[in-house]
């Protein structure tokens, strides 16, 4: 049993030091990284129960490499040096099918936030968001089911294409106090059996985006879909010299989803990422009732560019 629990953590380490998310079920198990401590640990236990010194070996290795990546890896690509330019609060919430909805305007009118990414808002969700709050600015995919998507602002906004992909991924720039940000919402389909190969290619689609412009400030938040221990994601944030809300708060390891279990058990697959010339603080993880996911409220500041 030692030898077939390493042998399974062996794979999808191994996965991970290459840098490549490989097939099914090495995506699936990456999002869950960190809990592969569990049975490596067991399978250490019980290799010195048997004195099976090879084993031993073999499961510290592991051990040592999965500790390596769980734990804290620094604030990415340091703290902006620039003036600061402008203060805001960004939230990001899939409210699965709309059905969050309700959750979601009470945590708008408590924290306030200036930009807010919204996944699975279909029609009645983009009704009661346009009723019951006070956003001046949006733009939207108007559809049905896990497909609309909406963005909303208190800054000034003009649309773009977007990201193509299978759910609505919807773009705009906001003119925050008179400088451009590029804004995108990021919802690729899950790396589900059968459809990895989808999954990845519209990762793609988002680092596509996040590369196409360097140099103008840039929020790209969403339900991703992966987390930190997927190389399609990494490479998101590599391309687009970007780094992550969350991880640049400490809570690199907080959870989002799945929502019932998160506090205990799950992975984080929502995300705020933010091109170098932002700062940020406080991320925080919201329970929000009747959706699958807990919602990410990352405060972040704009410096001035400095080449």
């Amino acid at each position: 049993m030692a030898a077939l629990l390493l042998l399974a953590a062996t794979t999808i380490v191994g996965c991970r030091i290459a840098d490549t998310d490989a097939v099914t079920p090495v995506p699936q198990l990456l999002a869950f990284l960190p809990w592969l401590l569990v049975p490596t640990s067991l399978a250490l236990l019980l290799t010195l129960l048997a004195r099976w010194w090879p084993g031993l070996f073999w499961g510290t290795a592991v051990l040592a490499a999965l500790t390596w990546f769980v734990a804290p890896q620094g604030d990415g690509g340091g703290a902006p040096t620039g003036t600061p330019l402008a203060g805001l609060r960004v939230l990001t919430s899939n409210v699965e099918f709309g059905n969050g909805t309700p959750a979601l305007v009470r945590q708008l009118r408590r924290w306030k936030p200036d930009i807010v990414f919204v996944a699975e808002c279909e029609y009645t969700c983009q009704a009661r968001l346009r009723r019951d709050t006070d956003y001046p600015y949006r733009t939207a995919v108007v559809a049905g089911g896990s497909t609309g998507s909406l963005l909303l602002s208190r800054f000034p906004l003009r649309a773009t294409d977007g990201v193509p992909g299978t759910m609505g991924m919807p773009g705009a720039v906001a003119d925050v106090d008179g400088h451009p940000v590029r804004l995108q919402l990021a919802h690729p389909m899950p790396p589900l059996p059968g459809q990895v190969a989808l999954w990845r290619r519209e990762l793609g689609r988002l680092r596509d985006f996040a590369a196409a412009d360097t140099r103008t400030p840039t929020i790209l938040a969403g339900d991703f879909n992966a987390s930190q221990d997927h190389a399609a994601f990494r490479r998101i944030l590599a391309a687009g010299h970007l780094d992550d809300g969350a991880r640049l708060s400490g809570a690199a390891r907080t959870a989002s989803w799945p929502a019932a279990t998160a506090a205990v058990f799950g992975t984080q697959i929502d995300h705020v990422l933010v091109s170098r010339d932002f700062s940020a603080t406080g991320a925080r993880f919201l329970h929000l009732a009747d959706t699958d996911h807990r919602a990410l409220v990352v405060d972040i500041t704009l410096h001035q560019h400095r080449p």
